[in-house]
């Protein structure tokens, strides 16, 4: 219960992989936690499928590679059926090709297996509320180029400035407005005036959708835009 005496929501989460030590690894790493509640495994795409349909989860950990169908293909599917679904994918693979095909279609977090333990209970609170997360290292790594190289600006969004392209990408990055402010040396007050404008010209209303728009076109990319 929280302190007005309202009962706090519970992530209902599936586990999605392949490797059964693993699930019940990530099972009872999130055994001990208040508002998290692990609702059923699955060891493969179309056995999580199947179970997504009978147990309707809030929070869906998904490993990308599978035998059957990859957690992409499973991914792609389960927001296609059921857009409220948080995805977030679990896997081996630390570097940006996978990131982007995963949040191409539509997945909320990317978190790699070795740092699971320390940063899953964080991955899953933040895209309960709506927010996106991404494994620091790849998000870092991201980020270097969306402040010091500029990059030509694509027909999608050629009205805005070059301050509110480095926002955008960086809020697609799921930076929050304190890191933007920290990293571009602004006050929060101005990211949040920048948020709301690139919401307006680009016709958006929430982070999600800022996301999903900086994936769809492309803005995450390390090399120049054509």
């Amino acid at each position: 219960m929280t302190g007005n005496g309202q009962s706090e929501q519970v992530a209902r989460v599936l586990i999605v992989d392949d490797h059964a030590i693993l699930r019940d690894g990530l099972k009872s790493l999130l055994s001990g936690e208040p508002d998290i509640q692990v609702v059923g495994e699955a060891s493969t795409g179309a056995q999580a499928l199947k179970m997504i349909r009978q147990l309707r989860p809030d929070v869906v950990l998904m490993d990308i590679t599978m035998p059957d169908m990859t957690g992409l293909e499973a991914t792609e599917v389960i927001k296609k059926g059921y857009p409220e679904i948080k995805v977030i994918a679990l896997t081996v693979h630390e570097n940006e090709t996978y990131l982007k095909r995963m949040m191409q279609v539509g997945a909320s977090g990317y978190v790699v297996k070795r740092a699971a333990a320390r940063e899953l209970t964080t991955a899953i609170r933040t895209v309960m509320k709506g927010g996106v997360y991404i494994h620091p290292s790849i998000a870092g790594h991201l980020v270097s180029a969306v402040v010091q190289s500029p990059e030509p600006r694509k027909e999608a969004v050629k009205n805005l400035s070059e301050r509110e392209w480095q926002v955008l990408r960086l809020i697609a990055l799921g930076f929050t407005n304190k890191q933007i402010a920290d990293r571009l040396a602004l006050s929060v007050k101005t990211v949040e005036t920048y948020r709301a404008r690139i919401a307006e010209k680009l016709n958006v209303r929430t982070r999600a959708d800022l996301v999903r728009f900086a994936i769809k076109h492309g803005l995450l990319a390390e090399e120049p835009i054509p």
